[in-house]
């Protein structure tokens, strides 16, 4: 598949400054990470909280200049862009926010939100533009007349449906969802999630999911990338990574979801010491100084993301024991089951079954 976006040598470190605006150094959020999504396909960028994903997904979309790399989006480089030329080409691209509660202007109604793009991009002309938040509205499953509405009218799920309904306006080719259902109750986020899916499969969308909901990136995610303090440590087809996780912190990461322990009750996998500094990682593998396999090169050498379709960075990859598969619905225990029953049953499905005001 032809490549939408790819991501080479990207890089971008924050500073930190004590109370008195001293520099004490710098947070590389994101050190040297290279991704590619391809057309039509669903990304998972997953890790625990600070881990880089947040600010890769925001640098894809060059909403935040990186200090090194590449964005090659549609076989152009975002860096090399004027501001004009950004501005048009942000019509392909979109982002829906975590916060369903900051990411709408309180003094924009509900009409005014979702037809803004289509003014700033002259996609329809004005006179049909009531109509075309109508249809995109009722896309999302939202009855056309809340269009009036403001956002204070409306609860999480409403609004995150609205902001998704936003980000289709323009007619993107890729939509970044940052944690798109964390803020929202359960009930809520398995529908949503299944409206994310419908879209996706309906228009083809490329989508980068950023997450740390490893249930739900099983079961909306094509492919999937680990990250840890700034840099990818595993990547590959979701169903691997699941399966068969080649670099110990995936392992961690899936065996600390409630409810995991894979079919013959394994235990998690034990991780030593404390968090480091992403002010000042260790030296070689980062992971090195928690991980219970570490050996002397793994402090002398950062390892390289090898392994073709799945590949790890991780010297010992080759020599780890074999990790034990999950059971079907142990990557979300309880929860997962509850999602289970929303991908199922497809008349819960605002698309299928009609509007919702969910």
């Amino acid at each position: 598949m032809t490549a939408l976006l790819e991501l080479r040598d990207l890089a971008r470190a924050f500073p930190v400054r004590d109370a008195l605006g001293r520099a004490r150094g710098a947070v590389r959020a994101v050190d040297g990470v290279s991704l590619s999504v391809a057309e039509g396909e669903v990304l998972a960028i997953v890790g625990e909280s600070g881990c880089g994903k947040s600010t890769l997904g925001r640098l894809a979309l060059r909403l935040i200049e990186p200090d090194a790399g590449e964005i090659r989006f549609m076989g152009e480089d975002l860096r090399t862009l004027n501001p004009a030329d950004l501005r048009r080409r942000r019509r392909d691209m979109q982002l829906i926010f975590q916060d369903p509660f900051a990411s709408l202007d309180p003094r924009m109604t509900v009409e005014e939100a979702v037809g803004e793009p289509l003014r700033l991009h002259g996609i329809v002309p004005r006179a049909q533009e009531r109509d075309r938040v109508a249809e995109l509205l009722a896309r999302v499953g939202l009855r056309p007349e809340l269009a009036r509405r403001w956002p204070h009218e409306f609860s999480g799920g409403q609004r995150q449906r609205i902001a998704i309904a936003r980000a289709l306006a323009s007619r993107p080719r890729l939509i970044v969802g940052d944690e798109p259902v964390s803020a929202l109750d359960v009930s809520v986020q398995a529908q949503v999630i299944n409206l994310l899916q419908d879209l996706i499969a309906e228009l083809r969308l490329t989508f980068v999911l950023i997450s740390h909901d490893l249930g739900v990136v099983r079961h909306i995610a094509d492919r999937v990338a680990v990250m840890y303090l700034g840099r990818i440590v595993e990547e590959g087809p979701t169903e691997a990574v699941f399966r068969a996780p080649r670099h110990p912190y995936t392992r961690a990461l899936l065996a600390a979801v409630p409810g995991q322990g894979g079919r013959d009750g394994a235990k998690a996998v034990p991780l030593e010491g404390d968090v480091p500094s992403p002010i000042d990682p260790p030296s070689g593998c980062r992971f090195r100084t928690r991980c219970p396999f570490a050996e002397a090169v793994c402090a002398e050498r950062m390892p390289l993301l090898e392994g073709g379709s799945h590949a790890a960075a991780c010297h010992l990859q080759d020599r780890l024991p074999p990790a034990r598969p999950p059971a079907e619905h142990d990557a979300g225990g309880e929860r997962l089951r509850r999602l289970q029953a929303f991908f199922t049953d497809r008349s819960t499905s605002p698309i299928t079954k009609g509007a919702t005001t969910t």
